[in-house]
């Protein structure tokens, strides 16, 4: 037979050469992933030394040693949600403003607010140590100055201010307290499931979203609301004073554009940073004395995402093998 083709004696047949060729193939693939692992925790353990080092260089360049400037414009940021665990947190904005107030040649301090609301107790007490660093430097004034909205929680905030100012489209206002949540008993009904909520006080289990609301439980929600809201509606009258007007909706919940609050009294003027700081302030010069994360704290941050994305790549990369 012309056409066959039979190996040679001692040489592989084309079976057991596809099996030593992918054989070999997996070996080489195998020691460049080794290789790379290799590579990769060298990079980790070298950027893990030169992260200890920039740590140590961060500490004694971040550090809070007071430093002299000219007469200035002292600026605190207040963005977002108001909260414990939130940028817009009581402990971190009040010593900023401690440092704005402390500072050398700080002719007045800008509360910059940018806040829907938060919690009303890191507000309270945000208001409550303006009032005081207020007291501590009667010859140095503080202005809210708003820029997109100043809602609920940071209004509650502003009030504490000597002025406020806002754009003419700023939202401001929403001088009300709510509490909020979902009911799913029907659904759980129609499903067949049984809530099984075994309790020690008959109020224990209050808000429980898997549980109806009694009528009882809603008429005392409401009262305990309605108390905070008049802590609220106290602190802007004690506030804003005579400033404003006698409007029913003032303390109804409901927002105002930045024009329409100045017409009520709930804010002063027309005005941004830079024109609060030129001209009422008369010291054009700012220094911005919002925390932030010192070089290590963010040099560790990029790192972390860094060696995820790192550790994912080549996990993918096996993965596909």
């Amino acid at each position: 037979m012309l056409n066959e083709q039979t190996p040679e004696q001692g040489q592989p047949s084309s079976w057991e050469r596809k099996v030593l060729e992918n054989l070999v193939q997996d070996l080489v693939r195998e020691q460049k992933a080794k290789r790379r692992w290799s590579i990769f925790f060298r990079l980790v353990w070298l950027g893990f030394l030169g992260l200890i080092a920039l740590m140590v260089f961060g500490a004694m360049s971040d550090s809070d040693a007071p430093v002299t400037y000219k007469a200035h414009t002292a600026v605190v940021r207040l963005d977002g949600v108001i909260a414990a665990n939130e940028e817009a947190n009581a402990e971190s904005i009040g010593k900023a403003l401690q440092k704005a107030f402390d500072a050398p040649n700080t002719k007045g301090v800008i509360l910059k607010i940018n806040s829907p609301g938060g919690s009303p107790v890191q507000a309270g007490m945000i208001h409550d140590e303006i009032l005081r660093l207020r007291k501590l430097h009667p010859a140095i004034p503080l202005y809210a100055v708003i820029e997109d909205i100043c809602a609920s929680g940071g209004y509650y905030v502003a009030v504490a201010a000597d002025r406020i100012y806002v754009d003419k489209a700023s939202l401001v206002g929403s001088i009300g307290v709510l509490m909020d949540g979902f009911g799913f008993t029907g659904t759980m009904d129609k499903l067949g499931v049984e809530r099984r909520l075994i309790t020690a006080g008959e109020n224990k289990g209050f808000m429980d979203p898997f549980s109806p609301l009694s009528a009882k439980q809603q008429t005392y929600a409401k009262e305990m609301l309605a108390e905070i809201h008049q802590q609220f509606i106290g602190v802007v009258k004690e506030g804003r004073g005579n400033r404003l007007k006698n409007d029913p909706q003032l303390f109804s919940g409901l927002v105002w554009n930045g024009a329409k609050s100045i017409e009520l009294g709930l804010a002063d003027g027309l005005g941004n940073v830079g024109s609060v700081s030129r001209d009422v302030i008369k010291a054009a010069d700012l220094v911005d004395y919002t925390p932030k994360d010192s070089l290590a704290a963010r040099l560790a941050k990029q790192a972390g995402v860094r060696f995820s994305q790192g550790v994912q790549s080549l996990s993918d990369q096996r993965t596909l093998r």
